[in-house]
């Protein structure tokens, strides 16, 4: 299986079970495969289709395209997905602003989402939906917890994220269960590469600490410049910032960086064990979080579509909201507003031989859920 699945219509073989399902499924998954953030919708798509095709499932079909991070494309291929695919499942999206474009559109049309990555708080709240499943986290989850780890070393943090709604999120997150003073709050330009004014900003602040959400590219360039800047502060982040996707292009700067997440590739258990090698022998490389958390997505809906047929909206939800699957994460059940409850850890960046990625090196938080549930009045 050494190869990378093109963005295209894939019917793929075998099942779960054992047997057919009650109906077959199609999904819909629409995510960033080219320009900016792609490398983060290949993991997700890759990590999918991963899980489908180690189930072997016939009954499954899955269409794939490029949104390109544009949100009006995003839409575009939304309408037709739904309107002439006629498509029962959508998942795929990697940015909360595409997410918000394309999500309350296609639940209002009784298709049910799956988020992968995405979890703007609109959508975890007042705006919930029982057609929307996030399988990922709400977006302030990652942040809270390098919040929280953060008490321990540092009283005076300089943050800073993109102007967008995870940005927004992110910072939010962070400020909720940091204690310590902040030294400056920053939004950047989303996609931004040039960060010489805002290190400048670092540097004539009496901060201890930096804290950033610059997911993809603008992780990238932020930390290579911030290493050669010569500003000697702890750099700390979410996962998106170091994840296993962007450490070959950040390099040895990224070395000792604490991030948070909710998954790790040395998580010790066989699910996980099984995706990690199955990944590796699929494509090569490592898996990012990107890629753990749509193979678990995969497998949350082998396990409803064995349960339930997909025409039956009310059973299908229902087998989806029991999450009976093994996750890579370990422990792992929807809270009342069909978001994770799930454990999260502080990573370190490492070299394994010559590769870098990350190990955990203590956990953050246990059974956390996000804070926005009681808003939700399904």
């Amino acid at each position: 299986m050494k190869k990378l699945i093109a963005a295209s219509l894939f019917a793929l073989s075998a099942s779960v079970t054992g047997n057919a399902f009650a109906e077959p499924v199609k999904i819909g998954m629409i995510t960033t495969l080219s320009g900016g953030g792609a490398g983060l919708g290949i993991d997700a798509r890759d990590g999918f289709m991963l899980a489908i095709e180690q189930s072997g499932n016939k009954d499954i079909e899955v269409i794939t395209e490029d949104d390109a991070r544009k949100p009006e494309l995003a839409v575009q291929i939304a309408d037709k997905m739904i309107q002439s695919d006629k498509v029962d499942l959508m998942t795929g999206i990697i940015w909360s602003n595409l997410a918000m474009a394309v999500v309350p559109s296609a639940t209002a049309q009784d298709v049910i989402y799956l988020s992968v990555n995405a979890g703007p708080s609109a959508l975890a709240g007042a705006g919930c939906s029982p057609n929307y499943f996030n399988v990922a986290y709400q977006n302030d989850n990652f942040h809270e917890a390098m919040g929280e780890a953060a008490n321990k070393d540092f009283k005076k943090t300089f943050i800073m994220a993109p102007n967008y709604p995870a940005g927004k999120d992110s910072l939010t997150g962070f400020k909720r269960f940091y204690k310590g003073e902040l030294a400056g709050e920053v939004y950047t330009k989303l996609g931004q590469t040039d960060y010489a004014a805002e290190i400048a900003q670092i540097r004539a602040s009496d901060a201890d600490s930096v804290f950033i959400f610059l997911p993809g590219g603008m992780g990238v360039a932020f930390t290579k410049q911030y290493a050669q800047s010569g500003v000697d502060l702890p750099l700390m982040g979410p996962a998106f910032s170091f994840s296993q996707d962007v450490l070959p292009a950040i390099g040895d700067a990224a070395l000792g960086v604490k991030n948070a997440a909710s998954w790790a590739y040395d998580l010790d258990n066989e699910a996980n064990k099984t995706f990690v090698e199955g990944f590796k022998e699929a494509y090569g490389r490592l898996p990012s979080v990107y890629a753990a958390q749509a193979y678990d997505t995969a497998n949350l809906i082998l396990s409803a579509a064995g349960k339930a047929s997909v025409k039956d909206k009310d059973a299908f939800r229902a087998a989806l909201k029991e999450a009976d699957f093994d996750s890579v994460r370990g422990k792992f059940s929807f809270n009342s507003n069909n978001h994770p409850i799930q454990d999260f850890y502080v990573r370190e960046v490492v070299k394994d031989g010559d590769t870098l990625t990350n190990k955990i090196v203590s956990t953050a938080f246990t059974d956390h859920q996000d804070a926005y549930a009681a808003e939700c009045k399904m």
